[in-house]
């Protein structure tokens, strides 16, 4: 089974920019959006074969995630169930045979962190929600986390100590979601690949350097360890500052 993730930055922008040509060459069997920026309506996609969901902000042209699959999900599921961080259409839950799926756009701690302290309320409060569901069944959980884990997941550590993204408390929350039993697909593959990033700033030609950052994940339950098959950085593919991610499971 093929799992794809993927910022796209505006799905509507993107589709400008080779979206629907990706789609098809990657060929997941589930395919989830992070930052779709758009309200329900706005565009029609035909996806033969795929059954679609999609959780918008209340806001227009903010957050957004939605979720392609080609196995229709027992049930689907929408925020975390608390009022004041479901708002922005950040989660979406597919419950499968054996495994729920959760897609999440993790709020962004804004540049001079003014939202460090919310973000740090969401992190717990999203951990009991993955906890929550594990009573029941494994969790996949994919999308932008909005956090490079570790040094090597970014490429200038020293100054971005406490730059969004990079702050010791968000890093500190990563530590705590690993550590309640969930694996980072990608370095449970590879845990000393350098230079495996998966955005980009648009500034100073960032990509054209390849100076990333890693923020979009696979995380998995450790009950699923067995099935991990192989993860993927799909760093070639344009159309955003953030490429796709991949998760293989047997």
């Amino acid at each position: 089974m093929k799992l794809i993730s993927w910022n796209v930055n505006g799905i509507r922008a993107n589709l400008k920019k080779g979206f629907m040509d990706y789609f098809k060459e990657l060929d997941a069997d589930i395919f989830c959006l992070q930052e779709t920026k758009m309200q329900e309506g706005q565009i029609e996609l035909e996806l033969e074969g795929y059954y679609q969901y999609w959780n918008s902000a209340q806001k227009k042209g903010y957050s957004g995630t939605a979720v392609f699959t080609k196995i229709k999900p027992l049930a689907d599921m929408y925020g975390i169930g608390i009022e004041e961080h479901d708002k922005e259409g950040r989660v979406i839950t597919l419950e499968y045979d054996d495994f729920y799926l959760v897609n999440v756009y993790t709020p962004n701690s804004k540049t001079e962190l003014e939202r460090l302290e919310y973000r740090g309320k969401w992190e717990d409060d999203f951990r009991k929600y993955l906890k929550k569901l594990e009573e029941h069944k494994p969790v996949i959980l994919c999308g932008d986390l909005n956090v490079a884990h570790k040094e090597i997941d970014l490429k200038n550590p020293s100054t971005n100590r406490k730059s969004a993204g990079f702050t010791d408390e968000e890093r500190q929350k990563m530590t705590e979601l690993l550590d309640a039993g969930f694996i980072d697909t990608f370095r449970y593959f590879y845990p000393d690949t350098e230079d495996a990033y998966t955005w980009w700033s648009y500034i100073s030609k960032a990509r054209d350097r390849n100076a990333g950052w890693r923020i979009d994940y696979f995380i998995v339950s450790k009950a699923l360890e067995e099935r991990l098959k192989d993860a993927k950085i799909h760093s070639d593919i344009m159309g955003s500052d953030h490429c796709p991610v991949e998760l293989l499971l047997k």
